[in-house]
């Protein structure tokens, strides 16, 4: 009784969760056994924390909240690290899952996510926030989710893409020493002058030693 005294004034506190979810499609499903028809649902469920975390599940059960929480507890059992080259993926890949066939490509920064469906949601939910994919195959959503997943996990993470930031960093720390080594007045440069030519008397011309041609005999 006291402590639902104490708390009934104040807010409730609410969980943070650590992975966004995301509903790509719910699905109405029979089985036909001895007695007839079995009817449940099938979610098919995203989940990623924008960080370079993503996974998918599928989970079935007679209502739709049961089966969404069935494929989250999945999702968190399936969950691929995406590497990263700063705001896109570090290389193209292609790759073919059943009837799917998935296309992804780095894009320069502010390009945004170029794709739809299913794809889009994947990528939104790891933090990918430049990329250009296409679906060259089905348009099913579990096929390509399930794809797009398979794509990101067989990324390789490239290291020369990592270290564009050190150069800055080398200036930044050069820039610094630089301010805080004292100011020394360097001395101030004095040309000499160039030495003056004395003026000399203009050379006379010497006598020439050839002989006059003689001139030309006439008839």
């Amino acid at each position: 009784m006291m402590k639902q005294q104490q708390n009934k004034g104040r807010a409730p506190v609410k969980e943070v969760k650590e992975f966004e979810e995301e509903v790509i499609q719910i699905d109405r499903v029979t089985r036909v056994v001895k007695g007839g028809r079995r009817l449940r649902f099938r979610a098919t469920v995203v989940i990623g924390n924008k960080k370079g975390k993503v996974g998918v599940g599928i989970g079935k059960s007679t209502e739709v909240q049961g089966a969404i929480s069935k494929a989250i507890a999945q999702a968190k059992k399936n969950l691929v690290t995406v590497p990263m080259a700063g705001n896109t993926i570090p290389h193209r890949i292609y790759i073919k899952f059943k009837s799917a066939r998935i296309l992804m490509m780095p894009a320069c920064p502010g390009t945004g996510i170029k794709a739809g469906g299913s794809l889009r949601k994947v990528a939104e939910l790891a933090g990918i926030k430049d990329i250009m994919s296409k679906s060259l195959g089905t348009t099913n959503r579990l096929n390509n989710s399930q794809a797009a997943i398979m794509a990101l996990g067989q990324l390789k993470s490239i290291p020369w893409l990592k270290i564009k930031a050190a150069p800055v960093e080398v200036k930044a720390a050069a820039t610094e020493t630089h301010e805080k080594r004292p100011f020394t007045a360097k001395p101030k440069f004095t040309p000499k002058p160039f030495p003056k030519k004395s003026a000399e008397a203009p050379k006379a011309a010497k006598p020439s030693t050839e002989a006059p041609e003689a001139p030309a005999a006439t008839a």
